[in-house]
């Protein structure tokens, strides 16, 4: 690789005084209360909230990652890229029933549908999942991106990035992590593009790039034999594993509720669906073009997770080669801001302020700020833990999604569809799905000290997708049988929280927050994913 020269570093020196600048403007404005400081007082335009969502979605794990499958024969794995569409169900479907119960949290969700244990087991498993996942494998692999592309050693990268994420996360609240998101997704988005598009002509053009690496590379859809990646069980988990973190998972959702109203925020999930299609180009896509290249003698990389910083570094002239490292460096830190973020809202909302609900609005803000510091902490305490895990950390964070998302995205869609599903029946859902969930993980985890044949090592040696699909269906008929035996929510209750229960008032309403230009956008979307989707199977090669 080559290293990065004096212009390189002075621009993303540049990079970094601008987002601070922004970062501080922001810290300066007025963050007297829990909603101004977890959801930026519900005031963020569309475009914003688009933004924040693309850009809290894509870490450096998640572009390191996903270049890494399209160099490494992973084409299947495109489909987790094509969820525009169900990033689209977020704002037609999901937004009217958050905005209308005036939560702050998914947890809060839950207990207004069903009761306060639910909310207390989600907020539980999701602190649990986010510590374990989102913030110990962004750190570690954000410290490897960081530690290649700066040439200093892997602690200091992870360690200084995490601290000066934390710290304006800390200090400036929501309204920071949205503002300087906005910021990163441009960045990440132009020097990504440059890379595909420099890529491209080094490869030889596209055609020249399918005939190097073969049409039958491009092909997502794998027979439902195969023994990695059978096309339906992945339609079917990666659906699950998309409505658990596009429609109810907190760190996503998070961003709409900070919208001015649902015109607002529906219209942020629209542009954020819009911007969700650009991954396959920006970052797969390249993955690809440094495999073509390898094949073709220009390129050398030992590993598939290599070919983006590999391919930057030698592709990319001086200047703009800072300005893609500045991007990979963006795309670490709002993934870590993002997370931060919404860990402390989850800890003071769901845990701290009903243990304590006298608190006045200034202490569950300074509370917040202390829960920050504490999963920063432990995030760092994960790191040497995550630095002994095996070089598969892409696909074992999938598993782990596919074993945690089935309970909750099942929760969550029957409560909103079926007026029926009651307390009980959520509970049981949710405490026996994260049982079963974390035990098929462990067996695979121990499967090696399993007899071959054995009943545990045939459990454990099941496809993880396959797994999902049934585990997902499971959850599905635990939640319908348990509430059966129990008697039905009252319509006071469930008032404006399923779809069963909108009174005309509140259609009435919905209806006028959108318009033609709303739905073109979104038809547009759902056209888009399905010709990638063609265009990346056999009938297209």
């Amino acid at each position: 690789m080559k290293g990065l020269d004096a212009f390189d570093w002075v621009v993303i020196a540049l990079y970094f005084i601008v987002l601070l600048g922004v970062a501080w403007w922001v810290i300066r404005q007025k963050q007297k209360n829990t909603e101004d400081y977890f959801l930026a007082g519900r005031n963020i335009g569309w475009f914003m909230v688009g933004a924040s969502i693309f850009a809290s979605n894509i870490g450096s794990e998640h572009v390191v990652g996903l270049a890494g499958n399209g160099a490494g024969d992973k084409m299947p794995l495109l489909i987790y890229e094509l969820h525009a569409w169900i990033v689209l169900m977020l704002g037609w479907v999901f937004l009217p029933f958050y905005a209308r119960s005036g939560v702050f949290t998914m947890p809060e969700f839950l207990e207004k549908r069903f009761d306060a244990r639910s909310r207390w087991v989600l907020s539980v498993i999701s602190l649990i999942a986010y510590i374990l996942t989102k913030v110990s494998v962004t750190i570690y692999a954000g410290g490897v991106v960081v530690s290649a592309l700066l040439g200093i050693p892997f602690w200091i990268g992870a360690v200084a990035t995490v601290v000066l994420t934390g710290l304006y996360t800390v200090l400036g609240g929501m309204r920071a992590v949205v503002y300087t998101e906005t910021i990163q997704a441009i960045v990440l988005v132009l020097g990504a593009g440059i890379l595909t598009f420099l890529g491209l002509e080094a490869v030889g053009g596209w055609g020249e790039l399918k005939n190097t690496v073969g049409p039958d590379y491009f092909n997502m859809w794998r027979p439902n034999s195969d023994p990695e990646y059978p096309w339906l069980p992945l339609f079917i988990t990666s659906t699950v594993v998309g409505i658990w973190y596009w429609c109810t998972d907190q760190v996503i959702v998070q961003r709409v509720l900070t919208a001015k109203n649902i015109k607002e925020g529906r219209r942020g999930s629209i542009f954020g669906a819009l911007l969700k299609l650009m991954p396959v180009f920006l970052f797969l896509i390249p993955g690809v073009i440094a495999l073509g290249l390898k094949m073709q003698g220009k390129l050398d990389w030992d590993s598939p997770d290599e070919a983006f910083p590999v391919l930057m570094s030698n592709i990319m002239p001086s200047g703009l080669r800072g300005l893609v490292a500045a991007g990979l460096l963006a795309a670490l830190m709002s993934s870590l801001a993002s997370v931060f973020n919404s860990c402390s809202t989850l800890f003071t909302l769901d845990i701290y302020k009903k243990l304590k609900p006298d608190k006045p609005e200034a202490q569950l803000v300074k509370t917040g700020r202390i829960a920050t510091f504490f999963v920063v902490g432990l995030g760092l305490l994960w790191i040497p833990i995550i630095t002994t895990l095996s070089d598969g950390l892409y696909e074992y964070l999938q598993n782990v999604q596919a074993y945690i998302s089935p309970p909750i995205a099942a929760v969550f869609l029957l409560g909103i569809f079926y007026k029926r599903i009651n307390a009980n029946g959520a509970i049981a859902t949710l405490i026996g799905g994260f049982i079963i969930g974390f035990s098929k993980l462990t067996l695979e985890i121990l499967k090696s000290s399993f007899q071959e044949g054995s009943f545990l090592f045939s459990i454990a040696d099941i496809n993880w997708l396959v797994f999902g699909a049934y585990f997902f269906s499971l959850c599905i008929a635990i939640a319908i049988v348990v509430s059966l035996f129990y008697p039905a929510p009252s319509q006071q209750q469930l008032a404006g929280l399923t779809f069963g229960t909108v009174t005309q008032e509140q259609k009435t309403a919905n209806k006028s927050s959108y318009n033609i230009w709303d739905i073109i956008a979104s038809v547009s979307v759902i056209v888009i994913v399905l010709y990638i989707m063609i265009s990346f199977s056999t009938l297209a090669l």
